[in-house]
C-alpha cells in the first residue's frame, strides 16, 4: 500500500482498498488489517479509515463480522451495477478489457428493448423532447458535441421508456461510460455521426412503432459495438 496524501483522506483510503478488492489482491474471505494497522500503514487518522470501511460496506465489498473483523465479500455475487465504473477504469486510468467487453454486450442487448419500450410509453411527448437534440446534431460536425448530444438523446429515451429498472441500469452504465468518455470519442465516432438513424428512431417513437424502434436502435448501437470490439481486440 502507498502512503496517503492529506487531501480527501477518507476517499483516498476507500479507493486504495476498493481497488485492491476489485483486482482481487485482497481475495474473497480475506480479513482486512485492523483499523489501527491500516491507520499506521497508510499514515492517516483512524476516523478516515473508519469512514472508508463504512463505504466499502455500503458497496457490499466487505462485511464486519461478529467480533469486529472486516472480511472481503464476493463482489461478483453480492455487488451491484454501481461497481461498474470502478471496475471499468482503475484509479491509474487503466481500462479493464473484460469489463469493457461486458459493457458493450450489455449495451447492445439493452438498447433495442429500451427503444421499443420508449415507443410504447413515450410517444409524441418523448419525440418532441428528442427533436431539438436531433436538430442540434444535424447542425454540427464537431465530434465532442455529437458525442454529448448522442448521450443526451439516449438519456431521454431511457427516461421515456417508463421502466425504472432501465433507468437505474442506465445510471450505472452512464457512470461507467463517463469514466472512459475521452477514450470513446474517436473509437465510437461512426455511431455518434449516425444522426440519420437517430432521427428515424425519434420518428418511430412518435408513431409508436415498437418493432421499428428495436430494429433502428440495434442498427445504431451496432456501429459502436463493432468499433469498440475492434479496439478491444474482440472478434
Amino acid at each position: 500500500m502507498e502512503n496517503i496524501q492529506k487531501i480527501s483522506i477518507s476517499e483516498q483510503v476507500y479507493i486504495q482498498l476498493r481497488d485492491r478488492i476489485l483486482k482481487k489482491v485482497l481475495p474473497v474471505g480475506a480479513e482486512l488489517p485492523s483499523e489501527r494497522e491500516l491507520s499506521e500503514t497508510l499514515g492517516v487518522n483512524r476516523g478516515a479509515v473508519r469512514e472508508a470501511i463504512k463505504r466499502l460496506q455500503q458497496a457490499r465489498l466487505v462485511r464486519v463480522r461478529h467480533g469486529g473483523a472486516t472480511q472481503v465479500e464476493n463482489f461478483e455475487a453480492e455487488g451491484g451495477l454501481e461497481l461498474l465504473p470502478s471496475l471499468m477504469v482503475s484509479a491509474q486510468g487503466q481500462v479493464n478489457l473484460e469489463v469493457a467487453r461486458g459493457i458493450v454486450a450489455l449495451r447492445k442487448a439493452l438498447a433495442p428493448v429500451v427503444a421499443g419500450q420508449a415507443a410504447v410509453h413515450g410517444g409524441k411527448a418523448l419525440a418532441d423532447a428528442l427533436k431539438p437534440v436531433i436538430a442540434n446534431m444535424q447542425t454540427t460536425s464537431e465530434l465532442p458535441k455529437l458525442q454529448q448530444l448522442a448521450f443526451d438523446f439516449w438519456a431521454l429515451v431511457v427516461q421515456g421508456s417508463g421502466n425504472v429498472v432501465f433507468k437505474l441500469a442506465f445510471n450505472s452504465m452512464n457512470q461507467t461510460y463517463l469514466a472512459a468518455w475521452n477514450t470513446l470519442t474517436l473509437v465510437m465516432q461512426d455511431e455518434f455521426r449516425d444522426v440519420n438513424t437517430l432521427a428515424q428512431l425519434a420518428q418511430a417513437i412518435e408513431a409508436g412503432e415498437q418493432r421499428r424502434c428495436e430494429v433502428l436502435a440495434r442498427q445504431h448501437v451496432e456501429l459502436g459495438s463493432r468499433a469498440l470490439n475492434a479496439a478491444l481486440g474482440t472478434a
